[in-house]
């Protein structure tokens, strides 16, 4: 005969804990797809719950209020995208194609950017560390010889930066220029291309230019 058990590890109260994580990262998604859609300003609890299947209650449970929520979907979007997308030993070169990807793959981690850009500055003391260890990674390159040292670090990366984003967040009629299907495979390869070639043109190593 089995007998049934009514300790504190057994019956439903042992699976709550694994049920509040997956309910905060359906919240987590769902929030992700709000406020990439809407902002901050035009993102709504009640459409995130919706969006869930869960109660609001849980929302504010697990996160507390709209900015507190926004801040999270900000911290792990950035938590993603600098997990894959490594800056390895300064190559930008590598960097700018595979972030490249990864912004095509994943739009509504631009799109969140463009909104915090629009609507606040939220950013995070671990996001400002990310970023320093990249540019610092990109200054001991340069130090080494392996990357372009005539512009500043800093400056070096924010332009590769801006080099990986610039067909994804072109203006629609400059990307009605290149035709009726700016987004097509054929041309998306096009454009990675050249935005490689011109990574490596800017960050190649060679003599300090003149100043002035």
């Amino acid at each position: 005969m089995v007998t049934r058990t009514n300790g504190p590890d057994s019956g439903p109260k042992a699976s709550r804990p694994r049920d509040s994580r997956a309910t905060a990262e359906l919240l987590l998604t769902a929030a992700t797809a709000e406020f990439a859609q809407y902002g901050l300003a035009g993102a709504r609890i009640d459409r995130i719950a919706e969006r869930a299947g869960a109660n609001k209650r849980l929302l504010y449970v697990y996160f507390g209020d709209k900015d507190a929520l926004f801040t999270a979907v900000l911290e792990h979007q950035v938590g993603r995208l600098a997990a894959e997308t490594p800056l390895v030993d300064g190559d930008l070169v590598t960097y700018a194609g595979t972030r490249f990807d990864y912004l095509l793959a994943h739009p509504e981690t631009a799109r969140l950017a463009a909104w915090r850009r629009f609507e606040a500055d939220h950013h995070t003391a671990s996001e400002i560390e990310g970023y320093r260890a990249k540019v610092e990674a990109v200054a001991t390159a340069q130090r080494a010889g392996r990357v372009n040292d005539s512009l500043p670090a800093v400056d070096l990366f924010a332009m590769v930066l801006r080099i990986t984003e610039s067909w994804l967040d072109a203006p629609p009629a400059l990307l009605a220029v290149a035709g009726e299907q700016p987004r097509t495979q054929e041309r998306l390869a096009e454009h990675r291309a050249a935005l490689i070639e011109a990574v490596r043109r800017i960050t190649a190593p060679g003599p300090r230019a003149a100043a002035g």
